[in-house]
Order: C-alpha cells, then structure tokens, then sequence
C-alpha cells in the first residue's frame, strides 16, 4: 500500500497528458469493457451501495483533502454522506491510463452547483477488480 500511496504521489505532480498515450478524452473514445463504465455509471447516480460493491476491503479515501484509510463499510458510509451533501447530477471521465494490474481514471463530477474532480485508482487480481483509492477535490 505504501508504494502505491508513493506512486500516486508522484503520478499528482505529472501533467496529465505526459503520462500515458492511452489517454481517452470524453466522449471521443468508450471502451464498453473498461472498469470503469460501471463505476462512473455509479457515480453518476450517486450509488454509494454499488460503487461500494467495488471497493477494496481497504482503501484510502480522500474527500476535499480529508483522507481516511478505511474498511470497504466506513469508505461507504464516507461517500453516502458526500453524496448526500452534494447530489450527483453528471459524471465524465476526462482521462483513463495504466497497465495491468493498476489502472486509473480521472473524470469531473457535477453536482449541480459544485465541480468536482474525482480520481479511480483501480487494482486487478484473480478476484477481480477492486477501487484502491478514490480521492474527490472541488474545483
């Protein structure tokens, strides 16, 4: 966990077009099979119980720079509030990169008077696909 805390440190200092050639703007390029249809699906409608269905038992969570490294049950219970305070009304993803085992997307959250950016960190292994870090800054 400490390497991937030092890596996505490192990944937040780089600008986001120099890091990959695998970038995906909105709306130029879907990709059906990718992670992170559904998760942005959940996103978009403000699902904490299904986005939760694809949190890591563990994970770091950062809300506008409040960061909880927390249980899958307390990582929920942090995103209902936020949805609750701040109602979903349009999700995007603006950028996805990475390579197997870790992949990551950035995308723009709309509340309807807020913007936010949201960052996808997410980890395969033979059980499957599992958000890592999920971090959430207002623009």
């Amino acid at each position: 966990m400490n390497r991937l805390v030092l890596i996505l440190g490192l990944l937040s200092f780089l600008p986001m077009r120099a890091m990959s050639q695998n970038v995906v703007k909105a709306g130029v390029e879907k990709d059906e099979s990718s992670v992170f249809v559904p998760i942005a699906k959940y996103l978009q409608r403000g699902d904490a119980e299904c986005l939760a269905a694809w949190f890591a038992d563990n994970l770091q969570v950062n809300v506008m720079g409040t960061v909880s490294n927390c249980s899958r049950s307390q990582a929920r219970q942090i995103i209902r509030n936020f949805f609750t305070n701040y109602t979903p009304r349009n999700f995007d993803i603006v950028y996805k990169s990475g390579t197997y085992p870790m992949e990551y997307a950035v995308g723009n959250l709309d509340s309807g008077g807020n913007i936010f950016t949201v960052t996808i960190l997410v980890k395969t292994n033979d059980a499957g696909n599992y958000i890592e870090q999920l971090k959430i800054e207002k623009q």
